[in-house]
C-alpha cells in the first residue's frame, strides 16, 4: 500500500491525463466501460473476501477468549 501511495504522490494531472489518453488509444472507447465494469467487480469481490477474513479472525478471537 505504501508503494502505491509513494508512486501516486509524484504523479500530477498531466501524467494522469497522458495515461488516460494512452489507455483510450490502446484499448479504444468501446473497451473502457467493459474494463471498468470488470475492475469494479474485482474490487467488490476483494472487499467481500477481506470482510470474510476479518469476520473469521474476530470469531476465532472470541473462541480463544472463551477458553
Amino acid at each position: 500500500m505504501k508503494a502505491i501511495i509513494l508512486f501516486l504522490s509524484g504523479v500530477g494531472f498531466q501524467e494522469i491525463l497522458l495515461i488516460g489518453l494512452f489507455v483510450l488509444v490502446f484499448f479504444g472507447a468501446k473497451k473502457i466501460p467493459e474494463f471498468m465494469k470488470g475492475l469494479g467487480k474485482g474490487v467488490k469481490e476483494f472487499k467481500s473476501a477481506v470482510n470474510d477474513v476479518k469476520k473469521d479472525v474476530e470469531e476465532a478471537g472470541k473462541i480463544e477468549e472463551g477458553k
